[in-house]
């Protein structure tokens, strides 16, 4: 895949990832929304978001490193 190709990839990636970033799991919604308090549900989504985003981030900045060493 060239760099072009690769940037393309990447860049729809990150256009379209914030969107499903917003989902939570039914049972977490269900009681979320029930409470009637926005607030907390809107914290909690937040936090899932949080975590789950950590990894890839540590991931893909191991991936970096690692082609940047093999690339020179």
């Amino acid at each position: 895949m060239s760099k072009k190709g690769l940037l393309f990839c990447v860049t729809l990636l990150l256009i379209v990832l914030p969107i499903d970033l917003q989902g939570q799991c039914a049972m977490c919604r269900a009681v979320l929304e029930s409470n009637g308090d926005q607030s907390v549900a809107e914290g909690i989504n937040n936090g899932i978001v949080y975590l789950m985003a950590i990894p890839y981030i540590l991931v893909g900045s191991l991936i970096f490193i690692v082609y940047r060493k093999l690339k020179s």
